[in-house]
Formats: structure tokens, C-alpha cells, sequence
């Protein structure tokens, strides 16, 4: 199960583990944009951020240094790339971290030259890294203190809740583990929304001092966080560092917010701001016809009706020694076209090398299935071997369609059976690989 989690549980909020005692929400469909896309929202509410702006060329980026930060000013690039540990990253060109202090003349032109067009490899991108097409320029802050303060949608709570600490620009797991008495939380009624009362124990456990400037910017700055949190259908709106400067403003130095993809409808300004360059190509493709898909690491591809079906047959996958390559939920009312484009995305991923499919036919009639994997597997060309156990409603129908077509599958009605043909299979194809041979199957007549 171990394998699932760290691939599905895609929670965005590095706070997320401090609810001690809280169940962890599941796996979340949500928006991640860039850093300069939640900077101009957050400008536009009137939350006081840093001058910045994004560009994507070094031309650009030199044009906006002068028009934005101003010549000779010091600020900080960052590579727009949805990783997190871009600063300890290193682009494919050997060129070691995504964020830089520009503080001499002709920086800017020298690290936008080394970052743009190339891949930036973090440990979160694995090794082929992400492609980095834009940067962000934002003016150098000078920080007197750095905070922590995110909202987050939790399901003990019932609704959002703030958590906030006086001790940020770091990570905000360390500090929990190390001083979790500076580790301040609120629900939040959604209902009524943020009141005077909340906003003042939020400021106060910050560490501001009550009645004191620095203490009425951050209420003001909390309640217009969480209006755009409500406004803008977020799931999560994290800032770290949230810092004081020497002259008791507050800023919002660094912020992640991400968006819930079923409230594209109505977010439509936002999701204009998707990049698609920093998704799995597995995922957007499979998106497009409504298919639960996510990529994993493994070899063997999966193809199931039901999410908890699909989650059973990647553990036994694991508990006979192999890798599930996706988890790929086609649901209880796949078409033929689902399941042909569901084919097609693991016939063209490189890392595949067998494929397992596991259908239960309730809502989903077996027969409708067999006919797209016979219809995918032909027009396709599919050469990749294919393991198919049906159980449920037309089953029979399902195995003469199978058995009568030209493609030679490999069908068993055991799902432990066809876990380990898939994981043998799979061994083989890599044994084969690995010393330059190519291998084919032949189904053995019984």
C-alpha cells in the first residue's frame, strides 16, 4: 500500500502532518500554479507582497528588471518550476540551483541565460527533472522576523483551519517535531468566516504585540488571505516566509496556493494559468477523457474499474515482487474510446512492459471492456503482453469476444494468478532488455 500513498497522496500543504490526530485527506485533483501567477492574485486582493513579474526569455527578463525591480536594485530570480527544493536543485546543463540573489550588475542576464530552457532536477522531480520556460524577479526583502501561516481544508475540523507559527522560513515539520508549542491552530466556520477574535489570536501567536502596527497589518492580512482562499475555491494557501520588516510592515514573502479542479468551472481566470509542461503527459493526456490516472515508477501497467479495485491489485502486484507502472481507474462507466485511450497511454510509456488488466463487471459489463481492449490492442498495433482477468457481469460473453479475436491475450480468472504472470512477464522483458534481446509471446494452447 506503501507505494499508492506516496504516489496519490498528493496533499499540497507541508503542514498537513501538524493535525496530529486528524484523519489525512486522500488523494486531491487541485491546480498548482507558479509562484508569480499566486503573487499577482494575491496583489490583487491587497495582500502586500514583494514587486515582482515573470518572464520568459533573458531579453525579458532584463526588460523587467528595469521596468519592475529598478536598475541597480537588488533581487532574487527563481526558476518558475512546480518542485519544491528548487534552491538545493541543479538544471541540466550543471548549473547548480533554481534560486539566486542578483546583487551585481549583468547577474540577472547570467542566471535567467542558465535557467531558461533546461531541466531542473530536484529530489521531489526525480531524474529527469522539469523543464523551467519562465522565471520570476522579485525585489530583495529585508526581514526583521519570518512567520509561518497557512490555511488548509481539514476534515476533523470540519472546514478550513489556519495554522500558524512565529518561527518560519523554515520547515514548518522540523519545527513542529522540535518546538511544537509554537505551532498555533483555528478553524474556521465557514459560514461565518474569520472573526475580529480569530484574527487577533492568529496575529498575536505570531508574535506581534497587541494594539501595535505591526499586530493591525497582520489581522488585515489574514482576513484578505482567507477571502481569497474562499473567493478563489483554494485547497490550500500556504506562506512561508510571512515576515516583518525593520519598519514593521508585514509581507507575504513566499506563498504556494493550490485551487480545486472542480471548481474550474468558475475559476476560469485561474486555470488559464495551468502549465501543462509541469504535469505528467501521462496524466494530462488521460485527463482529457476522464480517466483516473497517475504515473508511478514501476514496469507493470494497470488497467481496473474502481478505484479500490485498482488499489488491490498494485498491493498484490507489490506482494508477489513487482511494480505497478500507474494506477488507472476507468470507472463504472467506461466507454469503448475510454478504454481504447487507456490502452494507448500504456502501449506509449516507455517504462511499461506488461500490462494487467483487472475488471470486476457490475456497472461495467465485461463484454463492453473486451471489446475495447480487443479494438485498443488492433488499431494500436499493441505488442506489449497483455494479462486479463474478468470476474462479473457477461463474463462469458467477455471470454469468447477474447478468445476469438485475432490478439492473443493471456486470460485467467485468479487475480493471484495474474499478478504473478504479470510480474514473471515483466521480469523477463527487463532480463531481456538488459542484454540487448527482444522478446516475443506466444499464448500456449491448452
Amino acid at each position: 500500500m506503501n507505494t499508492l500513498l506516496k504516489s496519490t497522496v498528493k496533499l499540497g500543504a507541508r503542514s498537513a502532518g501538524l493535525l496530529k490526530g486528524t484523519p489525512r485527506m486522500g488523494a486531491a485533483r487541485l491546480l498548482n500554479v507558479h509562484e508569480y501567477v499566486s503573487m499577482d492574485i494575491m496583489r490583487d486582493f491587497g495582500i502586500p507582497v514583494p514587486k515582482s513579474g515573470m518572464a520568459d526569455s533573458v531579453e525579458g527578463a532584463n526588460a523587467l528588471y528595469k521596468s519592475v525591480i529598478g536598475e541597480g536594485e537588488d533581487c532574487v530570480i527563481k526558476s518558475m518550476v512546480l518542485t519544491g527544493g528548487r534552491g538545493l536543485g541543479h538544471f541540466s546543463n550543471g548549473f547548480q540551483g533554481g534560486v539566486h540573489l542578483c546583487n551585481k550588475k549583468g547577474d540577472v542576464e547570467r542566471f535567467a541565460s542558465k535557467m531558461l530552457g533546461q531541466q531542473l532536477i530536484t529530489k521531489q522531480t526525480g531524474a529527469e527533472g522539469l523543464p523551467c520556460s519562465k522565471i520570476m524577479l522579485a525585489e530583495r526583502m529585508y526581514m526583521r522576523r519570518e512567520m509561518y501561516i497557512s490555511i488548509m481544508l481539514d476534515r476533523g475540523a470540519g472546514g478550513p483551519i489556519f495554522i500558524a507559527s512565529p518561527a518560519g522560513g523554515t520547515s514548518i515539520e522540523d519545527v513542529a517535531e522540535a518546538t511544537p508549542e509554537l505551532i498555533f491552530k483555528q478553524p474556521i466556520d465557514i459560514n461565518v468566516g474569520v472573526t475580529d477574535a480569530q484574527s487577533t489570536f492568529l496575529a498575536t501567536s505570531l508574535g506581534f504585540e497587541e494594539g501595535s502596527k505591526g499586530h493591525t497589518e497582520c489581522k488585515d492580512v489574514v482576513e484578505k488571505l482567507y477571502g481569497l482562499f474562499r473567493k478563489h475555491d483554494c485547497t490550500l494557501l500556504e506562506v512561508n516566509p510571512l515576515a516583518e520588516t525593520p519598519d514593521n510592515r508585514v509581507v507575504v514573502c513566499d506563498a504556494k496556493i493550490n485551487f480545486d479542479d472542480n471548481a474550474e468551472f468558475r475559476q476560469k481566470d485561474v486555470f488559464e494559468f495551468r502549465d501543462r509542461s509541469q504535469e505528467d503527459w501521462r496524466e494530462v493526456e488521460a485527463a482529457k477523457y476522464d480517466l483516473n490516472y497517475i504515473g508511478l515508477t514501476g514496469n507493470i501497467g494497470c488497467m481496473v474499474n474502481g478505484a479500490g479495485l485498482a488499489m488491490s491489485t498494485m498491493d498484490i502486484i507489490k506482494l508477489k515482487g513487482g511494480d505497478p507502472a500507474n494506477f488507472l481507474d476507468v470507472g463504472g462507466g467506461a466507454t469503448e474510446d475510454q478504454v481504447q485511450k487507456a490502452f494507448e497511454l500504456l502501449n506509449a510509456d516507455k517504462q511499461v512492459k506488461t500490462i494487467m488488466v483487472n475488471i470486476f463487471g457490475g456497472i461495467m459489463r465485461c463484454d463492453v471492456i473486451a471489446m475495447g481492449i480487443i479494438n485498443a490492442a488492433q488499431a494500436i498495433g499493441m505488442k506489449k503482453p497483455i494479462i486479463v482477468r474478468l470476474k462479473g457481469t457477461n463474463v462469458e460473453e467477455a471470454i469468447k469476444l477474447i478468445e476469438g479475436c485475432d490478439f492473443k491475450f493471456i486470460v485467467t480468472d485468479d487475480l493471484e494468478d495474474a499478478a504473478k504472470k504479470a510480474v514473471n512477464i515483466a521480469e523477463i522483458m527487463n532480463q531481456a532488455e538488459a542484454v540487448d534481446l527482444g522478446v516475443e509471446f506466444t499464448v500456449a494452447n491448452n
